[in-house]
C-alpha cells in the first residue's frame, strides 16, 4: 500500500514510538468505538455486506480515526493513500486523483484518507465529488470539528458521518495493560497514580501512550503517588475551542444546568469554560441572559445579582472577579424558575408580525390638532386613575385584534403574586365589559 503525501516524516532508524508499536493490526484489536465497529454498528454492517461507502470520521484527537481508516483499506483490499488538508494544495490533489485513476485502470481501488478534512475550503471539497461518484476513490475523511458546520452539503450527502468517542476509563485501562505487556514491565505507579495518569490523558489514547513512555523512562524507587506523578508530568490541557463547537456545547451545558436547578453541575461547567480560557465577560453576559430567560419575574432580584456580578468582575478582574460570577450562577440555579415573560414576549412578536400595521384604537390616541379630534382621536378615553379601583378595563389592542392571553405567570416565586394580579384585573375587566 502507498502512503503518498504522508507527512509523518518517520525515521526508520529511530526507535518506534510506543503508539506506533501498539497500533492495531485488525479492526478487532481497536480499543473502544464499538458504537461504530460492533457487528450491528454501521461499519460492522458495511463490512459484513461488502458495501463500504465513503465516510467522515468525526471525533476528538487520539481515538483511532487514522488507524480505523488504514484497517478499512486492509479489510477491503484497497490501496491506502493518506493526505492532510493542512499540507495539501490543489496541485497535490490533482496528482492524487490522477494516481487513483491509473490504479483503477489497473483494477486496483483507492481508499483516500484525508486528515483534517475540514481545513479544505468549499471549492476544494467540491473537487472530491466527481471522483467519489465515479468510484475512483473511496473517501474517508477525519475531522475534530462538527461536519454539519465545516463540510458542505454536497460532500455530506455522499458520505456517512460516523461519530467516534473519547476513550472511556475501561478503554484506557486496556490500553495501559497492552503498553505494559509491550514494555515487558509494570509501570511504577500506585493504583491512585494510574487513575491520575488516565485523567491526564483526557480520553486521548495517543496522549496516554506518550505519557506512559515518559513514566517508563524514569528510574524510581517504589511506586509513585499521584502527587509525585503530577510534579513530574504536566496535565494535558482539556480540549476547548473558544470559537468552535466546544464553546457552544459547554455554554449550553451551563445554561441547562442552571435551568435544571443544579448548582453543582452549573459550577462545574462554569469552571470548565474558565479553565479553557473562555472570556469571563462572555460568561457574565450569558449568565445575565439566563436570569432574564429562565428566572424572569419569579425572582426579580436575579437580574440585579447578575449585573452586580458582572460589575464586580469588571472592577476586580481575574481570578478574584470570577468568584462573583460563580455566586451568580449558584443563585440562578437555586432561584424559582419561570419563562412566562420569555414565552409572552415571543408570542407578542409573533402577533405583531401577524397583525402588521394595525392601528391602535382611536380612544387611546392623542389629539393635538383639531382635525385629529374631528377624526375621533382620544374620544371616549377613560383616565384610569379616575376609575373605580384605578382600573378602567378599556381595550388597548387594535379594534380588529382579539385580546390574547400572552403573559401567563407560574405558581412559583414572586410570580405567584403576579398571577393573582393578572386574575384580579381579568375579573375587573370582565365586570367592566358587563356593566
Amino acid at each position: 500500500m502507498s502512503d503518498l503525501f504522508d507527512q509523518s516524516g518517520a525515521d526508520s532508524t529511530a526507535p518506534r514510538p510506543l503508539a506506533d508499536r501498539l497500533r492495531p493490526r485488525a479492526l478487532s484489536e481497536v480499543i473502544g468505538q464499538q458504537q461504530v465497529l460492533g457487528p450491528d454498528a454501521p461499519l460492522g454492517v458495511m463490512l459484513a455486506s461488502g458495501s463500504l461507502s465513503s465516510l467522515i470520521l468525526w471525533g476528538p484527537p487520539g481515538v483511532g480515526k487514522t488507524t480505523i481508516a488504514r484497517l478499512l483499506a486492509d479489510e477491503t483490499d484497497l490501496d491506502f493513500v493518506q493526505i492532510s488538508a493542512i499540507f495539501t494544495g490543489v496541485a497535490d490533489l490533482k496528482k492524487v486523483f490522477e494516481a487513483a485513476k491509473q490504479r483503477r485502470r489497473a483494477g486496483m481501488g483507492t481508499l483516500l484518507f484525508v486528515d483534517e478534512i475540514h481545513r479544505f475550503n468549499k471549492a476544494q471539497q467540491d473537487g472530491f465529488l466527481p471522483h467519489m461518484e465515479d468510484g475512483t476513490i473511496l473517501l474517508v475523511g477525519a475531522t475534530t470539528e462538527n461536519p454539519s458546520f465545516e463540510l458542505n452539503a454536497a460532500l455530506l450527502s455522499r458520505a456517512q458521518v460516523l461519530v467516534l468517542e473519547r476513550l472511556g476509563d475501561g478503554d484506557l485501562d486496556l490500553l495501559l495493560s497492552r503498553a505494559e505487556t509491550e514494555l515487558d514491565r509494570k509501570l511504577p505507579l500506585t493504583d491512585a497514580a494510574r487513575t491520575t495518569l488516565k485523567d491526564m490523558a483526557d480520553g486521548d489514547g495517543r496522549a496516554l501512550l506518550n505519557l506512559v513512555e515518559q513514566v517508563a523512562a524514569w528510574r524510581t524507587e517504589g511506586d509513585l503517588s499521584p502527587e509525585q506523578l503530577s510534579t513530574r508530568l504536566m496535565r494535558r490541557a482539556a480540549k476547548y475551542d473558544k470559537s468552535g463547537e466546544e464553546h457552544y456545547n459547554l455554554i449550553s451545558a451551563l445554561h441547562k444546568s442552571v435551568r435544571g436547578s443544579d448548582p453543582d453541575a452549573a459550577l462545574y461547567w462554569l469552571a470548565r469554560m474558565l479553565q479553557g480560557g473562555e472570556d469571563p465577560r462572555f460568561l457574565a453576559r450569558r449568565i445575565t441572559r439566563m436570569a432574564v430567560e429562565d428566572i424572569g419575574l419569579a425572582d426579580p432580584q436575579a437580574q440585579g445579582i447578575c449585573l452586580e456580578a458582572w460589575q464586580i468582575y469588571e472592577r476586580l478582574g481575574s481570578p478574584e472577579g470570577e468568584l462573583a460570577l460563580a455566586q451568580a450562577v449558584v443563585y440562578l440555579a437555586l432561584a424559582p424558575k419561570s419563562n412566562a415573560t420569555y414565552v409572552a414576549y415571543k408570542g407578542a412578536m409573533a402577533l405583531a408580525r401577524q397583525t402588521g400595521s394595525a392601528m391602535p384604537p382611536k380612544h387611546i390616541l392623542n389629539a393635538p390638532t383639531g382635525m385629529m379630534k374631528d377624526q375621533g382621536y382620544g374620544a371616549g378615553y377613560a383616565y384610569d386613575h379616575d376609575a373605580e379601583d384605578g382600573f378602567s378595563g378599556q381595550n388597548y389592542f387594535p379594534d380588529n385584534v382579539p385580546r390574547p392571553d400572552l403573559f401567563q405567570p407560574v405558581e412559583r416565586g414572586f410570580e405567584r403574586d403576579l398571577k393573582k394580579r393578572v386574575e384580579y384585573f381579568a375579573k375587573l375587566r370582565a365586570k367592566r365589559a358587563g356593566d
